[in-house]
C-alpha cells in the first residue's frame, strides 16, 4: 500500500512538473490593484461603461487579438448599442469608411481612397472593421488629418486660421479652450527631451493635444446615452486617464470611462504600485520577446 501511495505521489509530481514545463503564457491580464483579472468579469465591468479606451502597442499582436476578442464579447452583451472608434483612421475618411461598411463600396476601392492608411491595416485593423461591417456597427474615424497636425506643429494654433470651415469640421474645436502644456501627458514630452527642448516645443505639444482633442470630439459627437464606445488607440493616448480621456472629462464630464492598456513584462515589473494602480483599469502584460507585426 505504501508503495502504491508513493507511486501515486511521484506520478502527480511528475505530471505537475510536466505541466509547468509546458506552460509558457505569452500574456497575463491584471486589474489595477495588481491582482490577476478574470476575462468574463472584466467584460461585465466594461459593459457598464459609456466608453472604453483600449490602449495598444501598435505592432503587438496580443493587443490586436485581444481587441477583437473584447469586441466580440461586448457585442454579445450590448448588441448594436456598441460602436467603435479608432486613432488609426482620420476624420476626413469617414465618408469612404461608411460607404464600405454599408456595402456601397468594395474594399479594393476603399483602401486606396483612405488617406494615411496604416501599413498594418490588413493584419491588425481589418479584422475589427470587418467585424463592424458584419454586425452592422458604426466605426468612427476619430483622428485629426495628419496634414493639420503637421500644420499645428509648425505654426501653432494660429495655423488653424488659414483653414476653411470645411477643414475645421475635421478638427476638434476645443483645442484652444482647454489646451494646457502643464498636463502630465504634454509636460512629459518636454521633460523627456532633457536639456534639448526645441524652441517650438509648445507647438509640438499642441499638435499632440490636437490628436487627443479631435479623438475626444468625435467620440462624443457620435455618442448617445445607452451606447458603448470601444475606442482603439496607442496606449500613450489613454494611459493614466490622460490624452483622450482627459479631454473627454474636460469637454463633457460625467461619463463612465474605463480603459485597457498594454505593457511589456519588463515594464510592468519596473512600475511602482502607484503606477500599476493608475495606468488603466485593466492591463495586458505581454512577454518582452513577443513577435511583432509589420507597420
Amino acid at each position: 500500500m505504501k508503495q502504491l501511495i508513493l507511486f501515486i505521489i511521484l506520478l502527480i509530481t511528475s505530471l505537475l512538473n510536466a505541466a509547468r514545463a509546458q506552460s509558457k503564457p505569452v500574456y497575463q491580464l491584471f486589474k489595477s490593484d495588481g491582482e490577476l483579472a478574470n476575462y468574463e468579469q472584466m467584460i461585465t465591468d466594461l459593459s457598464h461603461s459609456d466608453m472604453v479606451f483600449f490602449g495598444e502597442y501598435h505592432t503587438n499582436p496580443i493587443s490586436h487579438w485581444m481587441q477583437l476578442e473584447v469586441s466580440k464579447s461586448l457585442f454579445a452583451t450590448k448588441g448594436d448599442a456598441l460602436f467603435f472608434g479608432a486613432e488609426m483612421f482620420e476624420s476626413g475618411n469617414q465618408l469612404v469608411l461608411n460607404e464600405y461598411l454599408n456595402g456601397v463600396y468594395a474594399e479594393d476601392k476603399m483602401i486606396p481612397e483612405m488617406t494615411q492608411m496604416w501599413g498594418n491595416y490588413k493584419t491588425d485593423y481589418r479584422p475589427l472593421v470587418e467585424f463592424a461591417k458584419d454586425k452592422k456597427l458604426r466605426f468612427i474615424a476619430t483622428n485629426i488629418p495628419r496634414r493639420y497636425a503637421s500644420m499645428i506643429n509648425k505654426k501653432g494654433i494660429d495655423g488653424l486660421k488659414e483653414l476653411s470651415p470645411e477643414a475645421l469640421e475635421l478638427i476638434g474645436p476645443d483645442l484652444e479652450t482647454f489646451f494646457d502644456p502643464t498636463v502630465k501627458a504634454y509636460a512629459e514630452m518636454a521633460d523627456n527631451m532633457g536639456g534639448h527642448v526645441p524652441p517650438n516645443m509648445l507647438n509640438i505639444q499642441m499638435a499632440q493635444a490636437a490628436k487627443d482633442a479631435t479623438m475626444a470630439h468625435f467620440s462624443l459627437k457620435n455618442f448617445e446615452q445607452g451606447n458603448l464606445l470601444l475606442h482603439f488607440e496607442g496606449s500613450y493616448h489613454s494611459n493614466y486617464e490622460q490624452g483622450i480621456i482627459w479631454w473627454i472629462n474636460k469637454i463633457q464630464p460625467g461619463l463612465t470611462l474605463k480603459s485597457i492598456t498594454t505593457v511589456l513584462e519588463s515594464e510592468w515589473n519596473a512600475m511602482t504600485a502607484e503606477q500599476k494602480a493608475t495606468i488603466a483599469n485593466y492591463i495586458i502584460v505581454v512577454v518582452d520577446n513577443m513577435t511583432q507585426t509589420n507597420w
